[in-house]
């Protein structure tokens, strides 16, 4: 679960990387534009790279980001599963990913590990007697 968010966050940075660099040393249509799309995404990948390193320390915040990317990956893969090409696979192991990512993240078991209870829950008592 961390690994999938940890991937994702480099992925993001490595594109924002690339698209920063595209602009500031290539001859895109719009420097700026490139320049802060790609410091835009580089942000975007801190936030899964920081739920990962949160997750793996099982910190029960790091779930609530680790959802959101999630969520976000899933339109971002259907638009990549609907273009033509090499894209087409990427979509399908983007949308792979933040299901099972989402899955893992929905579990009790990752919900108990990270010490998350339930509403009206009272600490100490186990989950399953409430």
């Amino acid at each position: 679960m961390a690994g999938l968010s940890a991937l994702e966050g480099a992925a993001l940075v490595i594109g924002g990387v690339s698209m920063l660099v595209m602009g500031l040393l290539g001859r895109p249509d719009s420097p700026q534009q490139a320049e802060m799309g790609g410091l835009t995404v580089i942000a975007l990948g801190l936030i899964p790279l920081f739920a990962a390193r949160g997750l793996l320390r099982r910190r029960s915040w790091s779930r609530g980001p680790a959802l959101i990317t999630q969520i976000i990956a899933l339109p971002v893969a259907w638009t990549l599963l609907r273009s033509q090409g090499v894209l087409i696979p990427a979509g399908i192991v983007l949308a792979a990913m933040a299901l099972t990512a989402l899955y893992q993240l929905a579990r009790p078991a990752t919900i108990e590990a990270l010490g998350i209870r339930r509403p009206g829950a009272t600490p100490g008592t186990d989950s399953a007697d409430a």
